[in-house]
Parts: C-alpha cells; structure tokens; sequence
C-alpha cells in the first residue's frame, strides 16, 4: 500500500499535486477495502501504545512522505516556511485518519475518494481569511517533530 501511495506522489508535480495524489490514494486504498480500512482503524486508535511494530512502521513511512512533500512546498514557496514539522504531519495524518473513520462509521455510505481534494484545499489555505492582525507570529520554541 505505502508503495502505491509513494509512486502516485512520485508521479504528480510540485508539492501541492504530491500533497493532493498522497491523500487520494490513501482515501482510495482504504475505500476499496473497507476490511483493511477497518483494522488499520482500530490498531491505531484503540491499541495506539501496544502497536504492531508493522503498524509503528506504516505511520512513520506515511510521516516521512508528508515532510518530504511539505519539505518541497517550502523549497517551491508554495508552503510557509515558518512551520514546525512535527505539527504539520500530525496535522495532515490526523485529518485524513478522521475522515476516514468518520466514513467507516458512516458505513461507508458516500464517496470517500471524493472528500480528497477539499481536505488539501483545507489544508493549503485553512479556515480563515487571510490577515495579519488574525494570527499571532509563530513563538520561538522548540517542539520538536
């Protein structure tokens, strides 16, 4: 699965298409198995801290793809540089992992693919509109990734 989401951002150019084939691949792998879908669901949510290492390992290689990609971003300028990585992984893997559950407790009932490129459009340009008097500049300190 890691190997098809790899390729299909390997495939799209500049990091907002990598960004956008890393989601849609990732909401089509798991709509097309839902059983797949389900467990992957259920280890990383009820057994987070008792993890297989697989499952350990399956994060950290999606983890490493949105740096990368977000990595681009800010080398294109088409990402803010002032970002703290680790927040924006989680940030990125949280939201797909919600929108994923949130359809698997839906019964899968609507188009899950489909939910793929209003999630990067939320990513790349948020909630709010754009000003500076909106959002305080980033604290110097260090979080870590």
């Amino acid at each position: 699965m890691f190997n098809r989401f790899r390729e299909a951002v390997k495939e799209a150019d500049g990091a907002v298409g990598k960004l956008k084939a890393l989601v849609g691949s990732h909401l089509a792998e798991f709509q097309a198995d839902v059983h797949m879908a389900a467990v992957y669901q259920a280890w990383t949510h009820q057994f987070q801290r008792m993890a297989e290492p697989q499952i350990k390992e399956m994060s950290k290689m999606y983890l490493d793809i949105v740096a990368e990609i977000v990595e681009l971003g800010q080398q294109e300028g088409t990402l803010r540089k002032d970002l703290y990585m680790g927040l924006v992984k989680r940030f990125i893997i949280g939201a797909v992992d919600e929108v994923i559950n949130t359809w698997l407790h839906a019964g899968g009932r609507y188009d899950l693919s489909s939910m793929a490129d209003p999630l990067v459009d939320l990513f790349i340009r948020g909630i709010g509109v754009a000003s500076d008097a909106a959002v305080s500049p980033r604290p110097e300190m260090d979080v870590g990734d």
